[in-house]
């Protein structure tokens, strides 16, 4: 991936889009080769695939309840006190919910709330390249175009982003390439502009 390049990997419900980036974090066994900057990562500890820039949102929103939003976010850091291309001005600019309920447990947060700040932890790390596994999934409107602001400001600051996605339109509007995923297989790979064109791609492998 190029830097600052938003690229989407499309499947339904089941195809193994998730295990994908879980098998890329090291969190189950990978088959085959996962390289990074020329760097093998496959069989490596998840910590380890972290430290050489990666950074990963789960779809299941994994916040430590009981702690505050701010102190969630300090554990983001890879070190103490050092920050990288984000910092909680950052954050709590894009998100004015999180800034306003920084000192309360995370807990207590909506479902979109706990999703957007699972999203700034990941970026406290300053990875190179963040995988972002279905994070408008259960999203008012208003939230899911928040989300779109996030990943556009993410990216013009270089960090590139593999999305993991089913609303096909944020994708569109987003992505500079697209992956379409069925089986377990990369079955499409072109442009939004190609995969908008193509019906029958659309119709065997995206539509309910």
């Amino acid at each position: 991936m190029n830097e600052g390049e938003i690229v989407s990997l499309l499947g339904r419900n089941g195809v193994g889009r998730s295990t994908a980036c879980k098998a890329i974090m090291g969190l189950v066994p990978p088959r085959g080769s996962v390289q990074f900057r020329g760097r093998e990562l496959a069989g490596l500890r998840s910590d380890l695939v972290a430290r050489a820039g990666i950074g990963y949102v789960p779809e299941d929103r994994q916040v430590f309840p009981t702690l505050t939003v701010r102190q969630n976010l300090e554990l983001g850091l890879k070190r103490a006190g050092k920050f990288g291309r984000w910092t909680f001005d950052d954050v709590f600019r894009l998100f004015p919910n999180l800034a306003a309920r920084q000192n309360n447990p995370a807990g207590v947060l909506s479902g979109g709330e706990q999703q957007m700040l699972t999203m700034c932890r990941a970026l406290m790390g300053d990875p190179d390249l963040v995988l972002i596994d279905e994070p408008t999934e259960g999203l008012a409107p208003l939230l899911v175009e928040q989300v779109g602001v996030l990943l556009a400001e993410i990216a013009s600051r270089g960090v590139s982003i593999l999305l993991v996605e089913q609303k096909l339109t944020i994708a569109l509007k987003i992505s500079r390439r697209l992956y379409v995923m069925g089986h377990g297989q990369i079955v499409f790979e072109r442009t939004p502009g190609d995969l908008a064109a193509n019906t029958r791609i659309r119709q065997e492998w995206l539509e309910v």
